[in-house]
């Protein structure tokens, strides 16, 4: 039989997959509409659909083998991968500038900037630019220049994108995003990542980037029955790389990409070339001189963030017990979506937390409009919150203990968790650990190039 990788050689891979993916956006619906061969054989619909650069004739020769020993949730896996074009109505971009313009702003005490929330000198500052001046329709065609497809894993319609390198020899890397996040956290690094010969990269560096809307986020479907858990998650997301052709690939992720990586390796360790994490998680270990040996620094930076998220707990606490009753506002009110996102981000950023920080130092409004845009076109803020809940209400199927998968973590001074190394090397297969002198919790979109060049020298230990 011949492999994937043998046929991909014969192929110009990027004029290729553009050409294809064009012919089937619009050919895929007329076949399936018109019942023809590809609605009345599902497999040949699904290889005529799958990902246009893995191509068509790769898919029809050559389809990856069942792996269902690993869990039951990679046996649910024949839906069909269609490719998707985010395309927001027109009508849903003037209502929501009608929305903006109609905003009843609260008050805020005299002399105070962001110490009971969101700033209202700042959330003013952004929903005027976001009724007036921001550009969706922009936005929307800079992600649409990133292939991405929907199909369905366990009853549930999942959103991803997927970018091929043009080097055979590129790492399969699924990336993991977490709340209040999207997957246009990582629009910075696809390029670099996937073709890095053309962002002053070397080649050898390259990396094939599957990259999900997580169940009940952006264009992803929502959940409709409870359960639906980080650990599920890892499940759906095992089941999706199988989908898409990867049996062994890596995984890279922050917050709750953090989380889900760290129950997927817990589960598919076989299946994982790496992990690498921004937020490296682990509880303390057993062993008591483990324990203790903590740096001075670490025990600084641990002491100063815990004493910080003192006051920051507040949407954890209502987002694992009640996200529905926040949902509504919420789902309703633009600038109170704005201003749930942004404290976020204002919060989980190495900046000054009074008046003196300025967000716009760090992000550009564009970027994030573009990500709070995305939680309000879908109407997946309720959806996207029901994770806390999740996490503390499902019983864990495998409790977690020592990864066996080679690991590298990228610590960032302003991430919301700070864990010893000590006590990474207790939980992990640790080979690569780097202590960032800048950066925060969104470290793929305020410090790009610091979160490549780490990504890229740890994987260099795995080629």
């Amino acid at each position: 039989m011949i492999e994937a990788n043998e046929i991909d050689r014969a192929w110009n891979h990027a004029s290729w997959a553009a050409a294809m993916k064009a012919i089937l956006l619009a050919l895929v619906p007329l076949l399936i509409s018109s019942g023809g061969t590809a609605a009345a054989n599902p497999d040949l619909a699904n290889a005529l659909i799958t990902d246009t650069a893995t191509h068509t004739t790769v898919e029809l020769l050559k389809r990856p083998a069942a792996m269902t020993s690993d869990s039951p949730y990679l046996a649910a896996n024949d839906a069909p991968i269609l490719p998707f074009e985010i395309s927001v109505a027109e009508a849903d971009i003037e209502d929501l500038k009608r929305r903006l313009a109609n905003t009843r702003w609260p008050d805020q005490i005299a002399g105070t900037s962001w110490e009971y929330g969101t700033d209202l000198s700042y959330l003013r500052e952004l929903v005027d630019y976001w009724q007036n001046e921001f550009d969706w329709r922009k936005q929307e065609f800079e992600l649409n220049q990133f292939d991405q497809f929907k199909t369905e894993i366990d009853g549930l319609e999942l959103h991803f994108t997927h970018q091929r390198s043009p080097s055979e020899d590129a790492i399969p890397l699924l990336m993991v995003h977490g709340w209040p996040g999207s997957i246009s956290e990582f629009s910075k690094i696809i390029g670099p990542l996937t073709d890095p010969g053309n962002h002053g990269g070397d080649i050898t560096d390259s990396f094939h980037i599957v990259a999900p809307s997580l169940p009940g986020f952006g264009f992803s479907g929502k959940p409709r029955q409870p359960g639906v858990s980080p650990e599920k998650i890892a499940h759906i997301l095992a089941a999706l790389m199988e989908k898409i052709g990867y049996q062994r690939y890596a995984i890279a992720g922050g917050d709750w990409g953090a989380i889900i990586n760290r129950h997927l390796a817990n589960h598919y360790p076989q299946r994982l070339i790496g992990l690498h994490s921004n937020m490296i998680l682990a509880s303390a270990p057993a062993d008591e001189e483990a324990r203790n040996a903590v740096t001075t620094a670490e025990n600084q930076l641990r002491a100063s963030r815990g004493a910080f998220m003192q006051n920051e707990r507040a949407y954890q606490l209502i987002q694992g017990t009640k996200p529905q009753s926040l949902g509504y506002g919420l789902n309703d009110s633009p600038a109170g979506l704005a201003a749930w996102i942004i404290e976020k981000f204002h919060g989980w950023t190495d900046m000054p937390q009074g008046s003196e920080g300025y967000l716009d130092n760090h992000f550009s409004k564009d970027e994030l409009l573009t990500n709070i845009s995305i939680y309000w076109f879908t109407e997946t803020i309720t959806s996207s919150t029901r994770i806390y809940y999740e996490n503390s209400k499902t019983a864990v199927e495998k409790p977690i203990e020592y990864i066996d998968v080679p690991t590298g973590a990228a610590i960032f001074p302003a991430e919301i968790f700070i864990t010893p190394k000590s006590w990474a090397e207790a939980s992990y297969d640790l080979r690569h650990w780097t202590v960032m002198s800048e950066g925060g919790h969104f470290a793929a979109l305020q410090k790009p190039q610091l979160y490549l060049n780490d990504l890229r020298e740890f994987f260099r230990l795995l080629r």
